[in-house]
């Protein structure tokens, strides 16, 4: 116990991206005994893992910071990854989180002993430890996904998904294939098209683009800023943020009310007004709502997109051969250089570290069906483990790091239960859990997500893996946890 008659608990945090970082200032600040792990050798996790061309946050910049940690010196409205990376190590160094992080550290193993009510961790090195508590703050999009495509292990020049950035390959006065047409595929055709000699870029399917204003802060600016923060919050809370987030989740779950129409009319003026050529009109517009797929925040695609460097192929790919791609058309694209920007596994979070829990259940096994957790943070059947950022959780254009935040708040009020001494573990019952999915797969397929598209927000029977209700819905949430849905477990006898 600590002086204040307080138990002392050992944490253990799985990564040390944005959430992992945010965790570990919340328990420092407490006085706690923690250890971050991460398994590269800095931190940042999204942000060290992709450099692209062109990485901007579709966030704007001076929202995408912890609430306790403004930030002077971003140099736009929109921050590039480079920035961005910036801010979360000045943010480390600051709090002085750094000597508790294990770099090159992969958590590997996490096993749950049900009679002492601890987690024993394994990393690849062969380090075994055991915690009381675990935050598991691995982040979602992390895992590469490559596309399944034909002969493209035979292609003779640099082909590399963008997350494993190959700064040798070619791209200025060469010929570059982009396979993606996601926000990444988006943003390397803005920032590249002029570098290249011809850029072919394959869409599988056309996204919807909200235009955004963008500008630049000048150093007049960013002194102002050191000098006052007020001047950062008040564009932090402004009504051009935070009442466009709440905007978009009441659109999102009332996807024939007038919010809704009101993004689908922003989105279809701006296509209709931005492409000249009516054959790359045909080939850049959706067949589906705006919004159903995670929206594009861009103020140039449309614009850089009908550089005559570009062609946008439509056509499906048969094959990738060694000097190029291979359409089931015949056309041939010969290529100097293949980029993938085919996004990430959704569905994997902590995994492939094997995770046990009580009654002998494993996360593989818990999440056959599709990964879920009770408001996006808790488990049955695995005690004192606590998720940032993790299944079912609020997806679209909005800070994930406030709702990191309040999600640690959610998570600090639980673990309260467990400093106090009046439980050892803490727990969703099953079937609050159960009850909580029923309510949120149906509300979830109701929501503009499950209106018809493909996207990464759907899981493998196609039901939008999201929070389905709105911002300040969850909110509300995650300020008080609901106990009655927990299974409070008594300490263990010494």
């Amino acid at each position: 116990m600590t002086m204040q008659g307080q138990r002392k608990l050992k944490y253990a945090i799985v990564g040390a991206g944005m959430a992992g970082i945010l965790a570990a200032i919340k328990l420092k600040e407490r006085g706690e005994d923690f250890t971050v792990f991460e398994k590269a050798a800095k931190i940042g996790g999204t942000w060290r893992e992709n450099r692209y061309p062109g990485l901007t946050c579709d966030v704007p910049s001076h929202a995408y910071t912890y609430s306790f940690e403004p930030y002077a010196e971003w140099r736009a409205s929109y921050a590039t990854g480079g920035e961005i990376q910036t801010y979360f190590e000045k943010v480390v160094d600051k709090y002085g989180i750094g000597p508790s992080i294990r770099f090159n550290s992969e958590v590997v193993g996490l096993d749950w002993d049900e009679a002492r009510h601890l987690w024993t961790l394994a990393t690849a090195d062969g380090l075994r430890e055991e915690y009381d508590v675990v935050i598991a703050a691995s982040g979602v999009l992390h895992h590469p996904r490559l596309p399944e495509i034909e002969g493209l292990e035979t292609f003779e020049g640099p082909a590399f998904h963008t997350a494993r950035w190959d700064d040798t390959a070619p791209i200025e006065g060469a010929r570059v294939g982009l396979i993606g047409s996601g926000s990444t595929g988006i943003q390397i055709v803005t920032a590249i098209n002029k570098q290249v000699e011809r850029l072919v870029h394959f869409q599988r399917s056309p996204q919807w683009v909200m235009p955004v204003p963008y500008f630049t802060y000048s150093e007049e600016d960013r002194e102002a800023f050191r000098r006052d923060p007020a001047l950062i919050d008040a564009i932090r809370f402004a009504d051009e943020y935070i009442g466009n987030v709440r905007r978009f989740t009441d659109a999102i779950t009332d996807i024939d009310g007038p919010k809704m129409r009101e993004i689908e009319e922003v989105c279809r003026v701006h296509f209709e007004q931005s492409i000249r050529d009516p054959e790359l009109k045909e080939k850049l517009r959706p067949n589906y709502r705006a919004a159903c797929k995670r929206l594009i925040y861009s103020w140039c695609y449309y614009e850089e997109v009908q550089h005559p460097s570009v062609f946008v192929e439509t056509g499906r790919i048969a094959r990738i051969e060694p000097k190029g791609v291979r359409m089931t058309d015949g056309t041939f694209h010969e290529l100097d250089t293949l980029i993938l920007a085919t996004g990430f596994q959704a569905d994997r979070f902590i995994r492939p570290a094997g995770v046990t829990g009580g009654d002998g259940v494993t996360l593989d096994a818990f999440w056959e069906r599709r990964p879920t957790a009770h408001y996006a943070v808790t488990l049955p059947h695995f005690p004192n483990f606590f998720m940032l950022n993790g299944p079912t959780g609020p997806v679209g254009n909005f800070s994930l790091i406030d709702i990191a935040e309040r999600q640690w708040d959610y998570v600090d009020q639980l673990i309260d239960l467990l400093r106090s001494g009046e439980a050892s573990a803490v727990a969703p019952k099953p079937e609050a859990h159960a009850a909580y999915e029923e309510r949120r797969i149906a509300a979830a397929k109701k929501t503009i997500f499950g209106s018809g598209c493909t996207s990464w927000y759907l899981d493998a029977e196609g039901v939008p893996a999201s929070w389905p209700w709105s911002y300040d819905a969850f909110a509300e949430a995650m300020a008080k946890p609901r106990l009655e849905e927990y299974a409070v477990i008594a300490p263990v006898a010494a």
